[in-house]
């Protein structure tokens, strides 16, 4: 059967020692370090849903973001059109002003010219003129004296 003697109760002893020790001592230090270490994960799990919330926020401010420029690169490209268009409106009214410039400036020249070989025509059927009558009266006219009638009669033609 069962022998209780001295040593049986000695090592019974130890380990009443043994365990008030590991009860008083160890595992108040081992509580220590697992309450830290549970604290360190749950701030770990937190900052993970915090860090998740921001992701989520930062992705919809990105998509706002992308939207308002992608709407506003779409009004300056309208705003370009614009001007451009206005551009060439300009371009083309300066070009049908140079040309009206340009057609008048013709006109007059060939106005001008028109005129000059009147005069010269004049100038020359006055002078045949002149010798047609001399051979026909037989003298010279002297074309001092009768400027006025020379004149007249280039004016008639």
């Amino acid at each position: 059967m069962l022998d209780i003697n001295g040593t049986f109760i000695g090592q019974l002893l130890v380990l009443l020692v043994l365990l008030w020790f590991i009860y008083k001592v160890v595992v108040p230090m081992l509580a220590t370090k697992i309450e830290e270490r549970q604290q360190k994960i749950a701030n770990g799990l937190a900052a993970a849903e915090r860090g998740q919330k921001d992701l989520l926020s930062a992705e919809a401010r990105v998509e706002e973001l992308v939207k308002a420029a992608r709407q506003r690169a779409l009004a300056i490209e309208q705003q370009a059109q614009v001007r451009a268009n206005e551009t060439i409106d300009a371009a083309k009214q300066t070009a049908q002003n140079e040309a009206a410039r340009l057609l008048e400036a013709a006109q007059a020249q060939v106005a001008l010219d028109t005129q000059k070989a009147r005069d010269a025509l004049r100038s020359q059927v006055a002078a045949l003129a002149v010798s047609g009558a001399e051979k026909i009266i037989g003298r010279e006219i002297d074309a001092k004296a009768h400027t006025q009638l020379l004149d007249s009669l280039a004016a008639n033609l």
